[in-house]
């Protein structure tokens, strides 16, 4: 009856998409598996495909508790947080988003509040910020390309190779490569960002992306199933989890872990200062860096671990190879000049003048 009963829970789960007049937003109900007794609300940037193993999980833990969840675009999640915690509102229970920047910002700003828990203290130094910004994934920045459609001879495996390829064959790839709009995407200015850290030749990688009227989405699920669907041959800088689970599911694309460097972004979760139900939040956060809920996070839902190999079917250095390529994005007060508003200006002026070449 049990089994039953969860199945038919797992069927009642509902979908309300809507677009307010100031967020984009799709709404997710997750109703308890047992008895109702607390309802847990996150706002999230987060594939739904990825996030609902987790949260289904964590009912098997906690039958009684109702889940909403709401996804943003990142952007859009930041403006709403700072808006609520000037105001003084009544804020999620927990927010989830890849914008590390935007999360570092709300903490600094006060809009969070402290939580330490032995699995808190699990975590990489480089993946948490004043026991108020917790990561809990390993995410790597890709390149993903249409195993049927890219040449094996063509695929690239640094970032010299992809400009390089750019350059070389114009009547292949002339408006075939995709990446994100990095005045939309707060994932994609922020990788773009520490590109510009890690070597020179992003400049040149950004002139040939321009040259080739590289195509630019807000999304990482747009991408994905353009490569999918062949209307694109590669995208590039593509958040690694997402890619990952299109590849399991059967779509012909390959994905490459850049031999040179790899940007690797931990996702971030943040409990509110004016959270609802804080210990609803903290319960979530507790299980998203318990062994459990980071052993699900590997097989269902972002695939990517700190201490494990990388999946099969990942063209990518070994991780135990000492090599250096793997270069996390730290989250601490470094990333607070991502958002500062010169810098912010002046970066996407370049970046905008680089996408209008010819």
């Amino acid at each position: 009856m049990i089994a039953i009963a969860r199945r038919f829970a797992c069927l009642a789960f509902s979908l309300v998409a809507m677009a307010s007049a100031a967020f984009a937003q799709e709404n997710f109900h997750f109703p308890a598996v047992g008895k109702e007794t607390a309802v847990l609300t996150i706002r999230a940037v987060a594939d739904i495909s990825a996030i609902e193993p987790m949260i289904r999980d964590f009912q098997e833990t906690e039958p009684g508790i109702t889940v909403d969840f709401t996804d943003y675009l990142t952007n859009d999640l930041y403006d709403l947080l700072s808006a609520q915690c000037a105001k003084g509102e009544t804020m999620a229970d927990i927010v989830i988003s890849s914008s590390v920047d935007h999360i570092a910002k709300l903490a600094n700003d006060g809009c969070a509040q402290t939580y330490a828990s032995p699995n808190t203290s699990r975590i990489p130094d480089w993946a948490k910020w004043r026991d108020e910004v917790f990561g809990f994934t390993f995410e790597p920045a890709v390149i993903v390309y249409n195993r049927n459609l890219v040449p094996a001879a063509d695929v690239p495996r640094t970032h010299h190779d992809l400009a390089e390829l750019m350059r070389s064959k114009p009547q292949l790839y002339d408006g075939k490569i995709g990446t994100y709009d990095i005045e939309k995407s707060g994932i994609g200015y922020l990788f773009a960002f520490f590109d510009t850290q890690q070597s020179n030749i992003f400049g040149r990688l950004l002139e040939s992306l321009g040259r080739s009227r590289a195509t630019l989405r807000c999304c990482t699920g747009e991408l994905l199933a353009r490569i999918e669907a062949g209307e694109l041959l590669i995208g590039y800088n593509l958040i690694g989890s997402y890619a990952y689970g299109r590849y399991k599911a059967g779509a012909p694309i390959g994905i490459v872990m850049p031999r040179d460097y790899t940007l690797v972004l931990s996702r971030t979760a943040m409990i509110p200062a004016k959270a609802g139900r804080s210990d609803l939040g903290e319960k979530f956060l507790d299980y998203l860096l318990s062994s459990r809920g980071q052993a699900v996070a590997v097989e269902k839902s972002f695939f990517f671990s700190f201490d494990r190999p990388v999946p099969e079917g990942v063209d990518a250095v070994d991780p135990g190879s000492g090599s250096g390529v793997y270069r996390p994005i730290v989250i601490g007060p470094a990333l607070l000049a991502t958002l500062d508003q010169q810098n912010r200006r002046r970066f996407l002026s370049e970046w905008k003048a680089s996408m209008a070449r010819d």
